[in-house]
């Protein structure tokens, strides 16, 4: 299959470098003007592994009005909330066809309901990934993690037996060493990643320390276990069942946090780049899942406010 990646960031270059790699042609679209220029300016995207062995990698990269390209997949690796704008500015140069898939595994939630707007519901595949990914800069990225330790799950979006699509984009996907794992369930699958990226994520902004850093406090697991339960009260009045256990949950945030302990994650990314986070997507998420459902996630709703106030004050502490 031939892929398109529109959002050349951190996750978009991770995944549109592997798949190229592992030989599938991939054209990345993208709107940031200094991101798309420094590559053509460059030959190319800088990439590392580690911090270790930077090279350029060429690719091929395109505003969306002047793509005429006709990928069978799309990837779609944009935040939240800019993800809406992206969209309609794609629609609008005329990129997306009826027999073209989606794939996304964006943090937080809201966004498939957004990108069901354009694509039938049937040709929506819904991701999540434990693929932790650095954007230091314009057309510069830091693969974090040895390779062949990358972890993705893939779900459709509606019915929850894989197509023979699916199944061939999860076949790409292990060529690419992405390796993909399927959940019949796209909702537990996805708020199982919302729910520890709102420990961890939001934490390590919070206090702007890496998750290694944030791993060595002793008090993580209890911090955790408040922050869990909230939230898988919230599912559980909501019916969604969560891929782990409240225990493996809890030892899912010792274990990767030790495995990527260098690793700043992408809200904090977006934090120390005077960027607006992700955190009403996640967070906020839960907690409205819980008000929905005549419960009050007290804790989540107290970060979201913390999360916001911190971003608020970063006019006062400018250098």
């Amino acid at each position: 299959m031939k892929y398109g990646i529109i959002g050349a960031g951190a996750m978009g270059y991770r995944y549109g470098v592997m798949l190229q790699e592992a030989g599938f042609t991939v054209d990345f679209i993208d709107t940031w003007e200094p991101n798309v220029e420094k590559i053509r300016e460059q030959g190319g995207v800088s990439v590392a592994r580690d911090h270790q062995n930077r090279q350029i990698v060429p690719i091929n990269i395109y505003y969306p009005e002047e793509y005429q390209g006709h990928p069978d997949v799309w990837i779609i690796f944009k935040k939240q909330m800019q993800l809406a704008e992206e969209l309609k500015r794609d629609v609008a140069a005329g990129i997306f066809s009826a027999d073209q898939y989606v794939f996304s595994a964006m943090n937080g939630m809201g966004h498939f309901e957004k990108i069901a707007k354009y694509f039938a519901p049937d040709h929506i595949l819904c991701g999540t990934a434990m693929i932790a990914t650095r954007l230091d800069g314009p057309a510069n990225v830091d693969f974090m993690g040895a390779k062949g330790t990358e972890e993705m799950h893939i779900s459709q979006y509606v019915g929850g037996e894989p197509t023979e699509v699916s199944k061939q984009i999860m076949a790409d996907f292990k060529q690419a060493s992405l390796n993909p794992i399927y959940a019949p369930d796209y909702l537990g699958m996805c708020m199982s990643k919302v729910v520890f990226n709102a420990v961890v994520n939001t934490l390590c902004t919070m206090f702007e320390v890496q998750m290694g850093q944030f791993i060595e406090y002793e008090g993580v697991p209890a911090m955790a276990t408040q922050l869990l339960n909230e939230a898988y009260d919230a599912c559980e009045r909501a019916g969604i069942k969560l891929l782990q256990t409240r225990k493996e949950m809890i030892d899912s945030v010792t274990t990767i946090s030790h495995a990527y302990k260098y690793h700043y994650p992408s809200m904090y990314q977006d934090f120390s780049k005077n960027r607006p986070t992700e955190v009403d997507y996640i967070n906020g998420y839960i907690a409205k899942i819980g008000r929905k459902h005549d419960y009050i996630c007290r804790t989540h709703e107290f970060v979201v406010h913390e999360v916001h106030l911190a971003e608020k004050m970063r006019q006062f502490h400018q250098c």
